[in-house]
């Protein structure tokens, strides 16, 4: 939210919303002494992975601009990619931070569930939602992350432990640092070309002396399907104050009764992305569906941040791609689905363990962006950007820009 300026969430639902505050975030920048260069298109109510699925425009790919640039704050990082603005802040349910960042060749991080204040922000999947930062290098992502971080009393889920000095811890060296590399996150559906560059930057890192090696992590698998039943059970119960009533779109055709002006107002004002995942989590959450779905899908979380917990144990983050492909063209999965969805199978299942992950760029494929992501532990983002910090040094992927 941002006090006195549209916040439309790229829905025709909120088209003329104004908030009368600004969010946490938004105000600690404000307190910094960063101005608020503008608002940045997103795919509808953060519903996407290309930013197709706004309401108003598509948003091009600085380095290609008939191609996508990820989602669902596709608008923040081309805007950053673009020289647009140095930095910017985006939501992170399931990637939407981290798989743009890769696609427009840019840092991205999505803080760990409760390091960031989500007060203020517009929800869609309240237990995987953070808001994060986008810079085009990592010094300024550090400093950006430094002013939103910490706690804040407007909200339940953010937590007390202090924040450090990101700046003075990134710079200690990563000599002795212990990464994996999930088998599950470099397999089927990882284009080769973005696995060998992946590999190359994985190289690099062991010159730098950081020791890597492979590892299990089996549960990983079942993370797409696990998030396509929690997030929209969570989106259905965030969206259901959308009525038509309290504010927001509401329609303007004759209603017969309230039941009416409910149903004319939503199918109106929600994009043809919403209204399916509002209708898989009413779905998932009805009668004689919770348990066979919701709480086996929660069962397999805990799984899934169990394997997480088991590899931290041996090292001090993990690396992976953070998108299986580079920018596909506007349009080209459209009809597709699926394969829109399999654009987040490396990054989704980092929210669901409540971590947090940052997206580097690596190299190029074919002259697009390819991004490292580097998961770490609860509350780990130091180690994060040392990782991060030290490869940019030694590598000259920030100097790279997009030539519009």
């Amino acid at each position: 939210c941002t006090n006195g300026l549209r916040t439309t969430c790229g829905s025709r639902m909120l088209e003329n919303f104004v908030p009368p505050y600004d969010a946490t975030v938004v105000a600690r920048c404000h307190e910094a002494g960063l101005p608020m260069l503008g608002k940045t298109n997103m795919d509808e109510f953060a519903m996407g992975s290309s930013t197709e699925n706004s309401a108003f425009q598509i948003t091009a790919n600085p380095w290609d601009l008939e191609r996508v640039p990820g989602g669902s704050s596709g608008g923040s990082a081309a805007a950053v990619a673009a020289c647009e603005a140095p930095l910017a802040l985006g939501t992170d349910t399931g990637g939407s931070i981290r798989q743009p960042a890769s696609l427009c060749g840019i840092v991205g991080l999505k803080p760990t569930y409760g390091r960031v204040s989500r007060y203020g922000v517009v929800a869609y999947a309240s237990s995987l939602d953070q808001v994060g930062p986008f810079a085009r290098n990592v010094t300024d992502l550090a400093l950006l992350l430094q002013v939103i971080a910490g706690h804040d009393p407007h909200d339940a889920t953010s937590v007390t432990d202090p924040v450090p000095d990101y700046l003075a811890e990134m710079q200690k060296g990563v000599t002795g640092l212990k990464a994996g590399l999930p088998k599950e996150l470099f397999g089927e559906g990882i284009d080769p070309a973005v696995k060998s560059t992946l590999l190359a930057a994985v190289d690099k890192l062991q010159k730098l002396g950081v020791e890597c090696e492979e590892v299990e992590m089996p549960h990983v698998d079942y993370s797409l399907p696990c998030y396509y039943i929690i997030a929209p059970a969570e989106c259905s119960s965030n969206l259901a104050r959308y009525d038509g009533v309290r504010y927001g779109h509401r329609t303007k055709e004759p209603v017969s009764d309230i039941y009416d002006l409910f149903s004319k107002t939503r199918a109106e004002a929600f994009g043809p992305e919403v209204r399916l995942r509002i209708m898989l989590g009413t779905y998932t959450l009805s009668a004689g569906y919770y348990d066979a779905y919701y709480v086996k899908a929660l069962k397999v979380r805990t799984l899934i941040k169990s394997d997480f917990d088991r590899a931290f144990e041996k090292y001090d983050v993990l690396l992976s791609p953070t998108s299986p492909t580079t920018a596909f063209k506007i349009g080209e999965k459209a009809d597709d689905p699926l394969a829109m969805k399999l654009a987040d199978i490396c990054t989704i299942p980092v929210n669901l363990a409540g971590l947090p992950g940052m997206s580097l760029p690596c190299g190029f494929v074919e002259g697009l962006p390819v991004g490292m992501q580097i998961i770490g532990k609860p509350f780990g983002e130091a180690e994060m950007l040392r990782i991060a910090y030290a490869y940019e040094q030694a590598e000259g992927w920030k100097e790279q820009r997009a030539s519009l």
